[in-house]
């Protein structure tokens, strides 16, 4: 076939607030590729991507070299790098045979020449899921709640669990598996739709942060739902399983809320992302109340749980058990504009980039 266009989503310049679409990020269609023909060295594979995942750490990979954190930086005139679903064109290593889907981390391009094998995994798709699920909630997202609740919660029925942006891919996950063990789930976002969203998957208090105050939900929720309780909890016992992504006054109120041995999982600091740090005030309560912390990033677990991952949740999934919700945004060209939409919270879903059907 004649060469076609290889379109790509480049890293242009380092914000410094929220990034700003053909900015921050800019759309760029020069280069072309033959796929027909492209020269493919002795292990190498070629890739066409199908769907990529907006994330909001992405925004701490958008930041000067010489900051050091967990996840590399995105380099300058490079193209942008997340978790995505390719299809394998053409292949001369054994690992991967045309046809085959690949979950992995994938470059923000429409086509890709790759060597590295252990990036990515082959997607049997026995569940028969879009392809855009596996970058929400049968991917990164899925896995990050499902691992570090499996790790950290030492969950029990009856107990009360409280989540933050529980209306995103991760927290909706989180209510979930909390609510199928028995425990009651009070849960916070951004916005009524956000709170219909929770509400339907299943938590017991779901309520808009930015209208209703979190300690007064705190305190008054958990007091009623404390003298509702067979053992007679009080409100004291708040926050018994609390799941952060937000980090900030979130954190901080729920400190004063929780009980004694309660138990801290801290997913992510999104209040941080495109502001400065906000200082909490009541951090020794970690340890007056003997406060289990735990921070974790989703790599690290992946030898323990990935298998059981896949066999559990794209089943539950497709059968409609788990609910999952999508904001599909299609085109390398707009990836800017989804960008900005997560760091704002104006997404209604988890964020997904559709490139090309499969």
């Amino acid at each position: 076939m004649a060469p076609v266009t290889n379109g790509r989503h480049l890293f242009n310049e380092i914000p410094t607030g929220y990034p700003e679409p053909g900015k921050t990020t800019v759309n760029d269609t020069s280069q072309t590729i033959d796929p027909d023909t492209v020269h493919l060295k002795p292990g190498s594979f070629l890739l066409k991507t199908l769907v990529l995942s907006i994330d909001p750490y992405m925004r701490s990979k958008m930041r000067d070299p010489s900051i050091e954190s967990y996840s590399p930086e995105y380099v300058i005139g490079e193209p942008l790098q997340n978790f995505g679903v390719s299809v394998v064109l053409r292949s001369k290593n054994p690992a991967f045979k045309a046809g085959d889907h690949l979950y992995g981390y994938h470059r923000f391009e429409e086509y890709s020449i790759r060597d590295d094998v252990a990036s990515f995994i082959v997607l049997k798709n026995e569940a028969r899921l879009p392809w855009t699920v596996y970058v929400g909630a049968a991917g990164m997202s899925g896995q990050t709640a499902y691992f570090a609740w499996k790790e950290y919660s030492k969950a029990k029925a009856g107990e009360i669990a409280f989540v933050t942006t529980g209306a995103g891919p991760v927290g909706l996950m989180v209510i979930q598996l909390a609510k199928s063990q028995g425990l009651t789930v009070i849960a916070s976002a951004g916005s009524d739709e956000k709170v219909k969203i929770m509400r339907e998957a299943g938590a017991d208090v779901p309520f808009n942060y930015k209208t209703t105050s979190m300690r007064y939900v705190l305190k008054k929720e958990a007091e009623f739902l404390g003298h509702c309780c067979s053992n007679s909890r009080t409100w004291r016992y708040f926050g018994y399983r609390y799941w952060d992504n937000v980090g900030g006054e979130s954190l901080e109120a729920a400190l004063d809320a929780a009980a004694s041995g309660a138990r801290f999982i801290e997913c992510g600091m999104v209040s941080e992302y495109n502001t400065e740090p906000y200082p909490i005030k009541n951090i020794s309560k970690v340890f007056t109340k003997s406060i289990k912390m735990s921070g974790f990033l989703v790599l690290e677990f992946m030898d323990k749980y990935l298998s059981e991952f896949y066999e559990v949740i794209p089943p539950k999934l497709a059968s409609g058990e788990l609910k999952y919700t999508e904001d599909i945004t299609r085109g390398l060209e707009n990836v800017g504009e989804a960008i900005l939409a997560v760091q704002t919270g104006k997404n209604k879903g988890k964020s997904v980039i559709v490139v090309a059907e499969a």
